[in-house]
């Protein structure tokens, strides 16, 4: 029987560490996030604190450096779902492996389906072509802002991405894209059924189109019971921090905090550490729990850091991820102090997005890190290769003495 009754889980959004044996599927060979990072910094560049719990064990540096001591436990794990975005990622780490890919539109979607989406908002849309989303706002912005029309693009995930101005004269701003993103949301099911719709707010002027931290993602719900379901089914506390809630469209979380960033997602997960009661009684908060919660509650903290991905990742910004890294890395120790000693920490990765990678500015089919660590762990366990992201659902599950999840093999009996 295990003391451990809050777990976090940290997602590093997008942080890759070697691609998969079936990487050309993905035209993703040679991809390697983590690996390409350190090659392209200079040989002072350390993660010190994530050094300490493995990281380096994983992705040795280029330049010969290594933590002197290890008191983590590593590994990295593969992506048993075909697919490589964000929502079959996070599905996985939760227990749910997808049988088939969500559908992608590598030439735009099919114009019938555009056709009905124009007749249900009312207005012509602009685009629906594959695209960078920082390009197809400088390309498309001016005549957005001129007719009102929404800009409707995808990429090569499964996603109906709607860009729009926050504040033109001839649309209505954040209210109206969330509007119709809801209504592209109805639409998109049966073989449709992308696995988010995504807000994408813009502000700026012509030549200066400039995306907001306001986008709002619109998933499907999990396709199977996830562990955050079974925690909530034990009266459990399930805090979502950052997309979490969207990606699981709020299926099994009873609270949830939307950032502006990954500086914020670390201040609430934090704050969730020290005290995840004070967090259900928050401001923030959806629902009301009795003040007199049982000392001995199981609580799962879920943060998902965009920046990585979002950011930097897509936009192959090298040196900015790299300094991300570096921040988190920094904040690592103030989490830790945070934690109390029956804690549970796993850092890890949806998938990867190699920022060097020159055949596309997609996802990266890769590996992604393992890092657990507590205060009354084993210390310096190679946890291996795992063969599914649901590794560390099936974890939690073993750990909170739940029924076990259908995907996934735990690792408790190695770090306990």
């Amino acid at each position: 029987m295990s003391d451990i009754n809050k777990i976090i889980i940290i997602v590093l959004d997008s942080l890759g560490v070697g691609e998969l044996p079936d990487a050309e599927k993905y035209n993703d060979v040679g991809s390697n996030t983590l690996k390409h990072i350190f090659e392209n910094m200079d040989n002072d560049y350390v993660l010190e604190n994530l050094g300490k719990l493995g990281l380096y064990n994983i992705v040795p540096s280029p330049y010969g450096y290594k933590p002197n001591d290890v008191i983590g436990n590593y590994g990295k794990m593969a992506t048993l779902s075909p697919a490589k975005d964000t929502t079959a990622g996070h599905w996985e780490l939760g227990g749910v492996v997808l049988e088939k890919p969500f559908p992608t539109y590598p030439n735009g979607f099919p114009q019938e389906l555009i056709e009905e989406f124009e007749k249900k908002i009312g207005r012509k849309v602009l685009g629906n072509c594959t695209a960078s989303g920082t390009e197809i706002i400088q390309r498309l912005g001016n005549e957005h802002c001129q007719t009102g029309y929404p800009i409707v693009y995808t990429s090569a995930d499964s996603v109906f991405q709607i860009a729009a101005h926050e504040t033109p004269d001839k649309f209505g701003g954040l209210k109206e894209l969330h509007d119709i993103c809801k209504i592209a949301r109805d639409m998109l099911v049966g073989e449709n059924a992308v696995g988010r719709v995504i807000a994408r707010p813009f502000i700026g002027e012509s030549g200066n189109y400039i995306r907001t931290a306001n986008r709002h993602d619109y998933s499907l719900s999990p396709t199977d019971k996830t562990v955050l379901d079974k925690i909530q089914n034990i009266d459990g506390n399930v805090i979502a921090i950052g997309k979490i809630q969207d990606i699981f469209n709020n299926q099994g979380i009873n609270v949830s905090y939307h950032t502006k960033g990954n500086s914020t997602g670390i201040k609430y997960t934090i704050e969730s550490i020290i005290d995840p009661k004070q967090a259900i009684y928050s401001p923030s908060g959806h629902i009301d729990i009795s003040s007199d919660m049982d000392p001995f509650h199981k609580h799962l903290i879920f943060t998902n850091l965009v920046d990585f991905d979002m950011l930097w990742g897509h936009r192959r910004d090298v040196d900015s991820y790299a300094q991300g890294l570096k921040y988190f890395d920094r904040q690592l120790p103030n989490i830790i102090d945070a934690m109390a000693d029956n804690d549970l920490l796993i850092i890890t990765a949806d998938h990867g997005c190699d920022p060097t990678y020159t055949k596309h500015t997609d996802h990266t089919r890769e590996y992604v890190p393992l890092l657990v660590y507590g205060k009354n762990l084993k210390q310096n366990v190679n946890l291996g290769t795992r063969k599914t992201l649901s590794d560390v659902a099936q974890t939690i599950a073993d750990i909170f003495e739940l029924t076990p999840m259908k995907n996934g093999t735990s690792f408790k009996d190695d770090i306990l």
